[in-house]
């Protein structure tokens, strides 16, 4: 089948190819998938879309009426596809399910123990043969009480690390995780979970009820020097009330690999034309908080799984097979 891959990054490029080799016929585009786009489709009955493609009616209408079938994501959430709009369409779309959850757990205690530690400061500093320990203390992660919002298998992960760690361990969810009672974790209601914890990661998935899970209020009820994290999705988080909150000197750290409006900013270059959103622009000037570009996926490991798992998506629908992937058409 001829594949038409959007949003294809330089390091998966060749691992993309290598899977599909002698199997499909596969063309890899840099662009993103979103309504301006979707003509370059015409004629590709299957195309394979990146995390922030922008998948509405519009594009998906598009995408239909350029002869696609299928669209098959190479990420686990789907929150940017209508798949309302898809199913009238006639199209079916499949994700991936599930990837190394190790990778995401190990991004978020990198970005933990790299706000607490100071490191993206002190490597400025000697890259500028400064010095001085001046505003990098830390605090020992040892002993910490640590709060994981959302105890899937990442969340499950990210509270194993925090057990090695010698940490107190308190979970929020809405059922308890057998892996993480035996951690020792307490579960407990989030306002309890927000107002005890020293450290605070988020691992639930972004729907209705969990659109600015940490809003203002629950902001307020974190520690002043709480060390919040977000590697799961940017809506969980009010941009805004995070930027007021550490402009009134609240929160020793902030780590984000997501962002609530990065479509269209993360994964491209704007060191020369800059960002027009300025509740990002101002986020990043904060010394205390470190921004990575939705890359806590971003491992061998993980992008290998992604792909293998898309290429397997593709392959039961050239043979008509559905899979536990597939979210259209529905059962």
């Amino acid at each position: 089948m001829e594949i038409l891959a959007y949003g294809v990054l330089t390091d998966e490029r060749p691992l993309l190819e290598q899977a599909f080799a002698g199997r499909h016929e596969l063309r890899c585009l840099d662009v993103f998938l979103n309504r301006d786009t979707a003509p370059l489709a015409a004629g590709h009955p299957v195309v394979s879309s990146s995390v922030n493609a922008v998948l509405d009616a519009g594009t998906l209408g598009a995408l239909a009426a350029g002869g696609t079938k299928l669209i098959a994501q190479r990420s686990t959430g789907f929150n940017n596809i209508d798949l309302e709009a898809a199913a009238e369409l006639g199209l079916t779309v499949a994700r991936v399910s599930h990837y190394s959850p190790y990778a995401v757990a190990e991004h978020a205690w990198a970005l933990a123990l790299a706000v607490n530690r100071r490191l993206a400061r002190a490597t400025v500093r000697t890259r500028e043969f400064d010095f001085r320990l001046d505003g990098l203390l830390g605090r020992d992660i040892h002993g910490m009480t640590v709060g994981v919002v959302g105890t899937g298998k990442i969340g499950a992960c990210f509270a194993r690390i925090a057990a090695g760690f010698g940490t107190e361990l308190l979970g929020w969810d809405l059922a308890p995780n057998p892996d993480c009672l035996e951690l020792g974790m307490a579960y407990t209601e989030l306002p309890e979970l927000l107002g005890r914890s020293d450290l605070i990661s988020l691992h639930v998935p972004l729907v209705p009820a969990t659109h600015h899970l940490i809003d203002g209020a629950a902001l307020a009820r974190m520690k002043d020097d709480a060390i919040l994290v977000n590697s799961s999705r940017g809506g969980l988080v009010d941009s805004a009330a995070l930027v007021e909150t550490l402009r009134a000197g609240r929160l020793s750290g902030v780590g984000l690999d997501v962002y609530e409006e990065e479509t269209g900013v993360f994964f491209t270059d704007r060191s020369v034309r800059g960002i027009s959103d300025d509740t990002l622009a101002r986020l990043v000037t904060f010394p205390q908080v470190l921004v990575t570009s939705h890359q806590a996926y971003f491992t061998s490991t993980a992008v290998g799984q992604i792909i293998d798992a898309t290429a397997r998506n593709i392959d039961d629908f050239a043979a008509g097979r559905r899979n536990e992937n597939t979210l259209v058409p529905r059962e």
